[in-house]
């Protein structure tokens, strides 16, 4: 009798098991019905970012040993995108730099402050297109002015266009990116402990951006 118990629980959990299976496989078929990674393929208009799909992170030496890895919290960003036509791509960013998000408190305070990102008086960055050019099938170089502490510089992007989809969870069509960058942290002004944090700031941005309206 305890075997035949057994067996039978087994088979339950086999069924439980390959239902899972088929519940998952049919979530992702309404994610990416259509997936396409062909950019020529991806449909244009205006989007507007995810943000529960929105990463950005930025890297800094410290001492020369290892990397410090933070990112932003908050972040907002509309595109304006045709496929035939990159050089018209418009990208624009903010971010809330009270977002910092370090893990660590008193540090996340002290980059609050007056002497680094003074979020009193400059409470966000902005990113505003320039320039787009075409690198190969995959990737765009974009140019953009970089607004940080009342200061605007150019800051170039290596962009990669992952892929778009209909998500039908959202009724959205969704395009999917990711871009790295660097900037001087010193060029803004920045540059207290120069001995001890280096100057160059690494950005990696993974981002999801939902189409507004169909045409």
């Amino acid at each position: 009798m305890k075997s035949e118990s057994m067996a039978g629980g087994n088979i339950y959990r086999l069924w439980g098991v390959l239902l899972l299976a088929i519940l998952a496989s049919g979530c992702a078929s309404l994610i990416t019905p259509n997936y396409t990674a062909t950019r020529a393929d991806l449909r244009s208009g205006n989007y507007t970012l995810d943000p529960d799909h929105a990463y950005l992170l930025f890297r800094v030496q410290h001492l020369g040993l290892s990397t410090v890895v933070g990112r932003f919290d908050a972040v907002d960003a509309s595109l304006d995108f045709d496929p035939a036509r990159l050089g018209a791509l418009q990208l624009d960013g903010v971010v809330d730099m009270a977002s910092v998000n370090l893990n660590n408190p008193t540090l996340e305070a002290r980059l609050k402050a007056g002497d680094w990102f003074d979020v009193a008086n400059h409470p966000e960055a902005r990113f505003t297109t320039t320039n787009v050019e075409v690198v190969d099938d995959e990737r765009l170089t974009v140019t953009g002015d970089f607004t940080l502490l009342g200061l605007s510089l150019p800051l170039e992007l290596d962009v990669r266009f992952v892929g778009g989809a209909d998500n039908l969870l959202t009724g959205r069509y969704t395009v999917g990116f990711s871009a790295t960058g660097e900037l001087s942290r010193s060029a803004y002004g920045i540059d207290g402990l120069g001995a001890l944090i280096g100057d160059t700031i690494g950005i990696e941005i993974h981002a999801e951006f939902q189409r507004e309206t169909d045409t």
